[in-house]
């Protein structure tokens, strides 16, 4: 099957693609709502700005492909591989990516408010900007990602492994951290007010100008850089 053929066949009603092959495909602003998707290849597929809203995507190859400006709103991409997949601006609004993987995406500026993202992969991913508030990603593997000057209001990041990460300027007030381990990650002038980090690891974490307050510590391995000093901590 062809970028045309899908098109024609989904205009005519049919929505079930399920296992189809568009590697490397130009769908760019295609309109797929509601079709089912699930097992198909489209790594290296072009998606720019295509609406894939209540998509079913269920371990979906879209590895390598463009989904920049995307609609992919309460898409389901349960265990989905979008592996250095350009997600930039994308709209993920409520999405469902348990256990997918991101590793190497770029995800600036993309909205994945309210997204399930537990137990997903986005090992060295960047979101830099990216809104994530009220997004779960408890358990999630965040070895080394950019979440630089992201919003992580609310989000859930219990368990999550955030070895290295960078959180400068993020605003992560009410988050879940919870045995989170952010060995070694960059959290200077983020804002963690009412945050929950206990039993969090801290060890070499770079806190200087970060907001503190109102923030609980309880049973964390809290050992900073020498030269981390928050900005306030009661």
């Amino acid at each position: 099957m062809d970028a045309k053929e899908i098109q024609l066949r989904y205009a005519a009603g049919e929505r079930d693609f399920r296992g189809v092959d568009l590697q490397g495909a130009d769908l760019r602003e295609v309109d797929l709502r509601n079709a089912d998707l699930s097992g198909a290849n489209l790594s290296e597929a072009d998606l720019r700005g295509a609406n894939l809203s209540d998509t079913d995507l269920i371990f979906t190859i879209l590895s390598d492909a463009n989904l920049s400006g995307a609609n992919l709103n309460e898409a389901n991409l349960i265990g989905t591989r979008l592996g250095i997949a350009n997600l930039s601006e994308a709209n993920l609004v409520g999405a469902n990516l348990i256990s997918a993987e991101l590793g190497g995406a770029n995800l600036v500026r993309a909205s994945l408010s309210r997204a399930y993202l537990s137990d997903a992969s986005l090992i060295k991913a960047n979101l830099s900007e990216a809104n994530l508030s009220g997004a779960n990603l408890s358990l999630a593997n965040l070895i080394g990602v950019n979440l630089v000057d992201a919003n992580l209001i609310g989000v859930d990041l219990s368990g999550a492994n955030l070895i290295e990460a960078n959180l400068s300027g993020a605003n992560l007030n009410e988050a879940k951290l919870y045995r989170a381990n952010l060995a070694h990650a960059k959290l200077t002038g983020a804002s963690l007010y009412h945050a929950n980090l206990k039993d969090a690891n801290l060890a070499q974490t770079d806190l200087t100008d970060a907001n503190l307050e109102r923030t609980n510590l309880e049973g964390t391995l809290l050992k900073m850089t020498e030269s981390s000093q928050p900005s306030s901590m009661s």
